[in-house]
């Protein structure tokens, strides 16, 4: 089990979760009308998104600059979220 941390495999399967998760989510919504709309759900998905691929880029040995913007990505994904939340 160690191998799936060390390689960054782990994170690569929780990116592929993340993806079908926002992809059921909207095909749900489009059916049915019910559930989370994928525009209030989107800022969500790419700050975990952001987070895993800088903690998948870190574990694996890329430099700073790449961990450095995956981060970027999920800040900018989670300040999207907020401001999204803050005008209901």
């Amino acid at each position: 089990m160690s191998w799936l941390l060390a390689s960054g495999h782990i994170f690569d399967i929780v990116i592929a979760v993340l993806v079908i998760e926002g992809i059921a989510l909207a095909i749900f919504h489009k059916r049915t009308g019910r559930g989370v709309a994928p525009a209030d759900l989107a800022g969500t998905l790419i700050a975990g998104l952001g987070l895993v691929l800088a903690a998948r880029l870190a574990i694996t040995g890329w430099s700073y600059e790449w961990v450095g913007a995956a981060l970027l990505l999920g800040f900018a994904g989670h300040l999207g979220d907020v401001a999204r939340r803050w005008r209901r």
